[in-house]
């Protein structure tokens, strides 16, 4: 059972980016983007809020409906980015590496 309250299950409930093989082999990932501008005073500490935000409005829903997982992806305009945008970066990088050899993760 789908929670309507806390869960995106209407026409606006889409996701940003679907792809196969990310994170685990044939398995299909959501991530949703947010850019914030975090000088604003309202933004101060809230690189967290704004994934948490994120998870509770999809995570429910890609988990039982789309079969898949759920990735937000935050950044700053600053140019920071949140702890899931992060390990996406690495994880592309280390796909990217292993074809040509070159070394990205690091």
């Amino acid at each position: 059972v789908v929670s309507t309250q806390s869960t995106g299950t209407g026409d606006q409930a889409r996701l940003d980016i679907s792809a196969r093989s990310v994170w685990n082999v044939l398995e299909i990932e959501f991530f949703d983007v947010r850019v914030f501008y975090a000088p604003a005073t309202t933004n101060a500490t809230k690189e967290i809020p704004h994934g948490n935000e994120k998870k509770r409005s999809y995570n429910t829903r890609v988990i039982e409906i789309e079969k898949g997982t759920f990735t937000p992806l935050v950044f700053s305009t600053t140019g920071g980015m949140g702890l899931e945008a992060q390990k996406l970066v690495k994880k592309l990088a280390q796909k990217m590496e292993t074809p040509t050899g070159q070394r990205y993760a690091e």
